[in-house]
């Protein structure tokens, strides 16, 4: 039987390569497309605190639409890593709040009340048919999802990261996957 964390990786590899060659006047329209996917999807299930994400790697920057959100009384919070083998907390966070970088170099607030999410908005290297989600294989959502009170979960990708993969034991599909060109429900 292939070895399953092998071919994820390799997987992973392509995909991230994929992502980054996309143009930045594409980019921006995708980003755009998701964007207003994730306004309507949001309009139709409100959470009350909303876990959102600071982009890297190439991942869709959803950035304006927090600001969007954030302007229609939308409560967000950013995730914050703790330990390398402990799940995610979420810190309260505004669009301008004051930010730094984590031990990964990401922005997280510099300051902020833990939260606890009803969604999150979860970025993908890669999804397949069942949901479930291809991160960057240290397992920070993995862990988050295996706690009591899950929260709501919306995969955001590039349409392109679909992929056919097999999920591993531990892993939970995501309730839901946003793209630029779909909206994938359970």
């Amino acid at each position: 039987m292939p070895d399953n964390t092998a071919q994820k990786s390799a997987l992973r590899r392509e995909l991230l390569a994929n992502r980054q060659a996309i143009t930045s006047e594409v980019r921006n329209a995708m980003d755009a497309a998701i964007a207003r996917q994730v306004i309507a999807w949001h309009d139709a299930h409100p959470a009350g605190i909303l876990g959102v994400y600071w982009p890297i790697r190439g991942e869709p920057d959803l950035r304006e639409c927090y600001a969007v959100l954030a302007e229609q009384g939308t409560r967000l919070a950013l995730p914050i890593v703790v330990d390398r083998n402990a799940p995610l907390r979420f810190l309260a966070w505004e669009p301008g709040d004051a930010m730094i970088k984590d031990s990964f170099g990401v922005a997280i607030p510099a300051s902020g009340e833990e939260v606890r999410p009803g969604a999150l908005l979860i970025p993908c290297v890669g999804f397949n048919e069942q949901r479930f989600r291809l991160g960057y294989g240290g397992g920070f959502y993995d862990r988050t999802l295996a706690q009591a009170g899950r929260p709501v979960t919306v995969g955001i990708a590039y349409a392109q990261s679909r992929a056919r993969f097999d999920a591993d034991a531990h892993d939970v599909p995501l309730d839901y996957v946003i793209t630029e060109i779909e909206r994938g429900t359970p």
